[in-house]
């Protein structure tokens, strides 16, 4: 009895956690997702996931994507013609249209999205009120640091796994007569937003996810974790310990304001340096120079996960990617959210190198060698955020936040700059 009890119990688990039949028939229906993707390699391999859908079930899944997504989104949605689903390339957009989208917990059971998902991905989908208005989809992370094994072996060097062994690691290869750093932030009007990423991370490694939050994306103005904050301040410096230091940086301050961002890796493959923070994404910008790149141990470059600090906060994520919101509720949109909220949907853009999955029940096996040990990072992170100046209001975050990095590097004073970031901050 107590066996036929047990068994029971498992299958009503599963029929419970797990989404309805994808072969169910919804011939005859319509979907439609508006999102951002318009290059060809992101825009083809996320159609091909949902190709896979649409041929299990019928639906007429059409994909709309637009570069100037932000305007348009805006404007259909408080036009009052939104589409189904919207694919938002970050959730402080989205959360700006939560009253118009659909509770996702009258959708999914929440025992289903904990399975999915960490639970930090849930977290950053929901509103104050408990209200969930979006699942997660393609992931980026960026809490990486890079090196090229043939010089990085050849010294010996081992493999930092704490910020104090990092710091030991660039004395070391001072010491030896090398260049630790290469950190080029030039972007245009964008120059400084690498520097907004090393802070983002350092934060999550020395303070509180509330904190984090409140810093980012505050509910309330009284909430708010200001920049003149010692949290906030302490980052900062801690960037400053390494970027500020003249025998750490590959060309020094000049070099790392003037160089383009595009080029982070090439310092590497050269051996002009040994390390260098950027996210996964950063090999495709280097494969129209070197189209013969290889990434993993044994190959041109390699990486390793940016160390935690503070042992407390443990070993968090700092991401970037794609979470999706419901604006109609009928049978064959729900299907469609389901299909996104699974590893599967994105298994032709992995197994293509395109994307990554932010998704629990994700196979290891789909990534090439290049990027399994990225999605292992991911799998294994205590917690995930998003990438805090893509969060904060734009004045801040793609504003004084970026310019305030480049007035650092520079030399101002930090109080001063803090205080102007700060004083930035929209007051409505």
């Amino acid at each position: 009895m107590r066996k036929l009890l047990a068994f029971v119990l498992v299958l009503t688990m599963v029929l419970t956690l797990a989404p309805a039949a994808a072969q169910e028939d919804l011939s005859g229906t319509k979907v439609t997702i508006f999102g951002a993707y318009t290059e060809p390699a992101e825009h083809d391999s996320f159609i091909a996931g949902l190709e896979i859908l649409e041929a299990e079930t019928g639906i007429d899944i059409e994909y709309q994507g637009a570069s100037d997504f932000e305007v348009l989104i805006t404007a259909r949605i408080e036009g009052g013609d939104p589409p189904d689903i919207a694919g938002f390339p970050q959730p402080g957009l989205m959360k700006r249209f939560a009253d118009a989208a659909v509770d996702l917990r009258d959708v999914f059971d929440m025992a289903y999205l904990q399975q999915q998902y960490n639970q930090s991905w849930i977290d950053m989908a929901t509103m104050p009120d408990g209200k969930i208005i979006g699942v997660w989809n393609r992931a980026i992370v960026k809490s990486l640091v890079w090196y090229a094994p043939e010089y990085f072996d050849a010294a010996g060097y081992p493999i930092p796994e704490t910020w104090d062994e990092l710091i030991a690691l660039s004395d070391q290869i001072v010491a030896d007569g090398h260049t630790p750093w290469y950190a080029p932030m030039e972007s245009g009007n964008a120059t400084g937003w690498v520097g907004t990423d090393w802070i983002e991370d350092i934060m999550l490694r020395t303070t509180t996810l509330e904190n984090y939050d409140n810093w980012t994306v505050p509910v309330a103005l009284e909430d708010r974790l200001p920049f003149t904050s010692p949290e906030v301040k302490r980052a900062w410096e801690l960037m400053g310990q390494v970027l500020l230091n003249e025998d750490y940086v590959y060309g020094g301050i000049l070099t790392t304001l003037s160089d383009r961002f595009f080029d982070t890796g090439v310092a590497l493959l050269n051996g002009d340096a040994y390390l260098a923070k950027q996210g996964s994404y950063m090999p495709g910008w280097l494969l129209e120079e070197y189209p013969d790149l290889t990434i993993g141990p044994e190959g041109d470059l390699n990486y390793f996960f940016f160390p935690p600090i503070d042992e407390e906060y443990g070993k968090p994520v700092l991401t970037g990617g794609d979470v999706y919101s419901m604006y109609n509720d009928r049978p064959e949109v729900r299907k469609v959210m389901e299909w996104l909220t699974t590893a599967q949907s994105l298994e032709p853009a992995i197994k293509a190198g395109t994307f990554m999955s932010a998704h629990q029940d994700v196979d290891l096996d789909w990534y090439d060698e290049a990027n399994r040990g990225i999605a292992e990072i991911l799998l294994n992170a205590t917690s995930v955020r998003f990438d805090g100046s893509d969060l904060q209001p734009g004045a801040v975050g793609t504003g004084t936040f970026w310019s305030g990095v480049v007035d650092y590097i520079n030399g101002e004073d930090l109080d001063a700059i803090l205080e102007k970031i700060d004083a930035s901050w929209p007051t409505e």
